[in-house]
């Protein structure tokens, strides 16, 4: 491909360009690891040096007069826009395709008779399909994938080999659920009696809006009454836990490890960093940032940044562990004056 194609094709986004001889493009890469050949890019000033040394045939730059000339000094094709970073994700896809099997039902799949498929649909080889299921257009379903019965899966859904929707599961439109994840499985519900544990039926729905994205390994319970919701385009990485009855708004991101107890309520475009855990019937507001490892132990207010545990605003968590690194110097202190 082009240099000068990948400007066209994305031209909406491209502020100004300079395609020196056009060179030939073949592959996406780092700045550090591009090769002859590759495109690459670069978010600010930080990296410029690299600009000198890499091998890239050409890059994609912030509007900075200094940049540009530097890349042109290189012998570098480059290109501005106002988020290069979100431009490499528009041309990774240009370069790459996930793999899609074509729209056929493989023969050892199990299909109940009243199940109802849409068009274009692609089922793997030893997929189980119970009944009262409902499988929109063109969603693909990759081998050992088993759907229990009361299940709808929106248009253009794809549901990685090794997943499990159980019963009683809505699954949107343009959904990706990656491999060993399970959805609508029973939540953690048991009654404390004087005999042992009496174990409360999860009688409840799991809703997953359009555009949701759940990773590898991660579990979405099914509620006792009521419903588990994950609002429209919120993305699940890895590994990630969220109880019966919880609430997670539109736009959020939830890394690796997350944890939430039940009856959790997050609002819009939160973001939950790596194995952060959130107590039980915790309410957490729009556009919070939790970082790593943090424990939420009663609600955030939207808006806040938060860090520890248990979970303080930021600045103050901040203050906090630069003390902590006192603590012995000021120990000693502590000794002498007491003497």
């Amino acid at each position: 491909m082009k240099f000068k194609e990948i400007v066209e094709k994305l031209a909406s986004d491209v502020k100004d360009y300079n395609i020196l001889s056009d060179p030939e493009l073949s592959q996406v890469a780092s700045l550090e690891e591009a090769t002859i050949g590759a495109i690459t890019y670069i978010e600010g000033p930080r990296f410029a040096h690299l600009l000198e040394t890499t091998a890239a045939s050409a890059i994609i730059l912030p509007a900075d007069a200094s940049l540009t000339d530097r890349a042109t000094n290189s012998g570098l094709a480059w290109l501005t826009t106002d988020n290069p970073r979100l431009f490499f994700a528009q041309t990774i896809s240009l370069f790459y395709k996930p793999f899609r099997p074509v729209g056929s039902i493989h023969p050892t799949a199990v299909i109940s008779e009243d199940v109802v498929l849409g068009k274009d649909v692609a089922i793997g080889a030893h997929v189980v399909i119970n009944s009262h299921v409902q499988i929109g257009d063109g969603v693909c379903i990759h081998p050992n994938v088993v759907i229990y019965p009361e299940v709808t899966v929106g248009d253009r859904t794809t549901l990685h080999a090794n997943c499990t929707i159980h019963e009683r599961t809505i699954v949107g439109a343009d959904c990706v659920i990656h491999s060993g994840a399970v959805i609508g499985s029973e939540g953690f519900g048991f009654v404390p009696t004087k005999e042992g544990w009496y174990k409360m039926e999860q009688s409840g729905f799991t809703v997953l809006e359009d555009g949701v994205e759940v990773g590898c390994n991660s579990t979405i319970d099914r509620p006792a009454v009521g419903r588990t919701l994950i609002k429209s385009q919120t993305k699940l990485d890895n590994m990630v836990h969220i109880a019966h009855g919880c609430t997670v708004g539109s736009g959020c991101a939830l890394a690796a490890q997350v944890g939430l107890a039940g009856g959790v309520e997050i609002g819009d475009r939160v973001i939950l960093a790596g194995q952060v855990g959130v107590a039980n019937q915790v309410k957490i507001g729009k556009g919070v940032i939790v970082s790593a490892q943090s424990g939420v132990h009663s609600d955030v207010e939207a808006g806040q940044v938060i860090s520890g545990s248990p979970a303080v605003p930021n600045k103050l968590y901040l203050k906090v562990s630069a003390i902590y690194k006192r603590l012995p110097e000021m120990y000693q202190l502590f000794k002498e004056i007491a003497k």
